[in-house]
This record gives structure tokens, sequence and C-alpha cells, in this order.
């Protein structure tokens, strides 16, 4: 058995689970709606507060389907009930961000200001407090698409190795190298 497939994932208070004839699984709480649709060969059974994913065979692709939709499920349980959040920094001097609703205008070192539209279902917030790195704050209840956006607003600038100037994660670390050696 798959060590993270057979745990069973715990239903909160407030949240609702269903799994549809088309094996889409539907997962409703306070904070939000996910839907993911599951391999046919996975069974999801909903039962006493609890999910549980059991695999027909032992074959190799089962069993990690089964892990995986496993982690799937409960990262959209912990979605609709806490919530993801994801934080950017900013390092370097001149770099600025400010947003107005859901779209991020990024100044980075290039000789024109990154227009980047934000998905609706995301809330994004930027701080710039004086003395300190202006940071990027993303919220929302699918982690997949806070992942993919962040690693995104991340590869608008690395964080290059000599001065670590760039976009990066609060609380990152990064690889730094050694500057020239001086001059004999």
């Amino acid at each position: 058995m798959s060590r993270i497939g057979k745990q069973p994932i715990s239903i909160p208070s407030g949240v609702t689970v269903s799994v549809n004839a088309e094996h889409i699984v539907t997962v409703k709480g306070p904070k939000g709606e996910l839907k993911e649709a599951i391999n046919r060969d996975i069974v999801v059974e909903v039962n006493d507060g609890q999910i549980n994913l059991t695999r027909p065979t032992n074959q190799i692709r089962h069993r990690a389907m089964h892990g995986l939709y496993r982690a799937l499920i409960a990262n959209m349980v912990k979605g609709v009930t806490e919530g993801f959040k994801k934080d950017l920094e900013l390092v370097g001097v001149g770099y600025k961000a400010a947003n107005t609703g859901n779209v991020l205008d990024l100044a980075l070192g290039y000789s024109h200001n990154i227009i980047f539209e934000i998905p609706k279902e995301l809330k994004v917030t930027t701080v710039t407090e004086k003395g300190q790195n202006p940071k990027i704050f993303l919220e929302g209840v699918d982690k997949q698409l806070i992942g993919q956006v962040a690693a995104k607003l991340r590869s608008l600038r690395k964080p290059e190795p000599y001065k670590g100037k760039g976009v990066k994660y609060v609380g990152e670390q990064l690889r730094r190298k050694a500057g020239k050696a001086a001059g004999k």
C-alpha cells in the first residue's frame, strides 16, 4: 500500500465533499470551492467524516496515482478551510511593486515596468516599508495556482548569486558566490 494513499483524509466541519459519476471530486468550504478530475481506476469513498482512496491493483501507475490523488484532495480540503499563502520579496535598489486590484505593477530594473495580471481566484497585496524590501503576498484556495503564479513572478527576475538581487521567496536561502579575487 502507498503510505500516503492509505491514510484517510478527515473532513473538517463546514466542508462538504462530493464525488459525481464522472469521477470529479468537488470540495466546498468557507473559503471557496475546488474541483478535481480523478482517474477512473482510483475509487474515492466519502463516509463518516473521512475520505478514503483505494486502488484496484499493485501496478506501478496505480500506486503512483493512489498517493497523488490523496495528496491533491488533502490540499483541496486544506485550501477551502485555511487557504494557502506565498510571500515574495524584491531585493535590489529601485525594485518596486504596486497593485491595483489584481493587476501588479513591477519595477525590476528593466527599461520598462512589468504589468502582471494575477488570476481572479487569487488575492494579491503589496507592502513597501521604509528601510525594507518590497513584499508581495499571494493568497487563495488553490495550492497549485498560487505556486504557479509565484514561480512566474520569480522568473521575471531570478535572484542572482553575487549580490542576491531579484525576486525571491521570503525565507529562501540563496547560494551565494564569491566575487572576483582582488588583483595583485
